[in-house]
C-alpha cells in the first residue's frame, strides 16, 4: 500500500498538480468523477492526463490556486491578514501594535498573531537578507517598552533560530538565548500575558534546558491560560522522542491534557498531534493509517472539531492535521469537509515542515478531490 502511495503521489503531482493549478476555471470544460466499474471503497484511484475530461479539478470547488495560498497563517484572521498587509506594504509598523493592543492577552488569537507577525518578518528577511522586515527591528527602536513588539522579536528569533541554522550550531544558540533574554523582557511589560511564556518554551527546548527547569517555565503558562491550546503544542514538541523526552511521555502528556479540557476545548485533538511528531517511528506497521491508535486519535481530533466554536483561533491548525490523515486513511468526504474549512492560509503543522508548504498542502488537496470523485462526489455533494 505504501509503494502505491509512493508511487501515484509522484505521478500526481507531475501529471495534475501544476497544469491544473494554474488554470483559470473559466477556461477548463465541466469535469466528470473518476470512476471504476467495479470499484470498492479504498481502492486505487485511477490516474489520468491533467487535461482529461475526467481529471480531478480542486479549483472547482472554489479551491485557491496553489500560488494564492497563504503560507503565513494558519487560517483566516481577516484583521490580521489586512494589518499584515498593510505592514508589510508600508514597512511602518503602527497597525501591527494597535492590533495586538487591542487582542487579549488571555485567548489564542493573541498568540497567533505574534506568530503571523514574526513569521512575516522571518520570511521577509529570508527573502531579502540584510532588507527584509525592517518594520519590526524600527517597532522594536522606536517602541522599547511596546510588549506586543517585544513578543513579536522574541518569536521571529525563535523562528530565524529554526529557518537559518541547526540545533548544535553556534549560530542557533546564539538566537535562542537572545530570544529567551526578549521573553523576559516581554513578560516584563504584560505580566499577565502567557504568550512570552510560551515562545520561551521553545527556546527552551532548541537549547536543551532540564526538565526542571521547563517545569518551573510551564507552571508560569499555567497560572495564565491553563487550557492555551498554543502552550499545549509547544511543550509537546519537548517531551516528544526526538527532543527531551519519549514516545510514551508525549502520548501521556497529549492524554492528560485531552482528558483534562474543558467543553469546547480542542486540546482533546492533542494525541493526534502527538501521534503526528511519532510518525516515523511507528510508521513501519502495516496498515499503520488504519490500525486503532490513529481510529481513536482521529475520533478525538473531529470530537474536538465538532465542538470547538466555529472562530476558535486554534481551530485550522487541527483541521489541517486532519486533512493529513483522513486523507491517508481513504476517508476522502471527511477530508474534504476540513478543507472546506480551511483552504486559503496554509501555515501550519504538518504543511510547515516541508520546504514548500504550499505545495506539500495542494498534493494533499488533490489526493482528497481524487479519492472524493472516485467515490462519486462532486462540487455539488460536498457541503459548506
Amino acid at each position: 500500500m505504501e509503494i502505491l502511495w509512493f508511487l501515484f503521489a509522484l505521478g500526481l503531482l507531475a501529471a495534475a498538480l501544476g497544469p491544473i493549478l494554474r488554470r483559470r476555471r473559466a477556461a477548463r470544460p465541466a469535469r466528470s468523477a473518476p470512476r471504476e466499474a467495479s470499484w470498492p471503497a479504498g481502492g486505487p484511484i485511477r490516474r489520468v492526463p491533467a487535461d482529461a475530461p475526467d481529471a480531478a479539478d480542486p479549483e472547482a470547488y472554489g479551491f485557491l490556486r496553489q500560488e494564492e495560498l497563504d503560507v503565513r497563517v494558519p487560517g483566516p484572521d481577516d484583521e490580521l491578514l489586512h494589518v499584515l498587509d498593510v505592514v508589510q506594504g508600508t514597512q511602518q509598523w503602527g497597525a501591527a501594535s494597535r492590533l495586538l493592543a487591542g487582542t487579549p492577552a488571555d485567548g489564542e488569537a493573541r498568540w497567533q498573531r505574534v506568530q503571523g507577525f514574526a513569521g512575516a518578518a522571518a520570511l521577509e528577511l529570508a527573502g531579502r537578507p540584510g532588507a527584509g522586515g525592517r518594520w519590526l527591528r524600527e517597532w522594536r527602536v522606536e517602541a522599547q517598552k511596546d510588549a506586543g513588539g517585544a513578543a513579536v522579536q522574541a518569536e521571529f528569533l525563535v523562528q530565524r533560530a529554526w529557518r537559518s541554522s541547526r540545533p548544535g550550531e553556534e549560530e542557533f544558540r546564539i538566537l535562542l538565548e537572545e530570544a529567551r533574554t526578549v521573553c523576559g523582557e516581554a513578560a516584563l511589560l504584560a505580566p499577565g500575558d502567557p504568550v512570552p511564556y510560551i515562545v520561551e518554551l521553545s527556546a527552551a527546548r532548541g537549547l536543551g534546558c532540564p526538565p526542571a527547569e521547563f517545569d518551573r517555565l510551564w507552571a508560569e503558562v499555567m497560572d495564565r491560560a491553563p487550557a492555551h491550546m498554543g502552550a499545549h503544542l509547544a511543550a509537546l514538541r519537548y517531551w516528544g522522542a526526538a527532543w527531551h523526552g519519549s514516545r510514551e511521555d508525549a502520548d501521556r502528556f497529549a492524554r492528560t491534557a485531552a482528558a483534562r479540557a474543558p467543553r469546547g476545548s480542542l486540546l482533546a485533538a492533542l494525541p493526534l498531534f502527538a501521534l503526528y511528531e511519532h510518525l516515523p517511528e511507528v510508521n513501519l506497521v502495516r496498515g499503520f493509517y488504519r490500525s486503532e491508535a490513529v481510529t481513536k486519535a482521529v475520533a478525538g481530533a473531529l470530537y474536538a472539531v465538532h465542538s470547538a466554536r466555529p472562530d476558535d483561533p486554534v481551530l485550522p491548525h487541527v483541521r489541517h492535521l486532519l486533512v493529513f490523515f483522513l486523507v491517508r486513511m481513504d476517508r476522502w468526504g471527511e477530508a474534504m469537509a476540513q478543507l472546506v474549512g480551511v483552504d486559503g492560509q496554509v501555515g501550519a503543522v504538518p504543511w510547515t515542515y516541508s520546504e514548500d508548504p504550499a505545495a506539500e498542502y495542494a498534493l494533499h488537496r488533490a489526493l482528497a478531490v481524487a479519492g472524493y470523485e472516485a467515490n462519486g462526489g462532486s462540487p455539488a455533494t460536498l457541503p459548506r
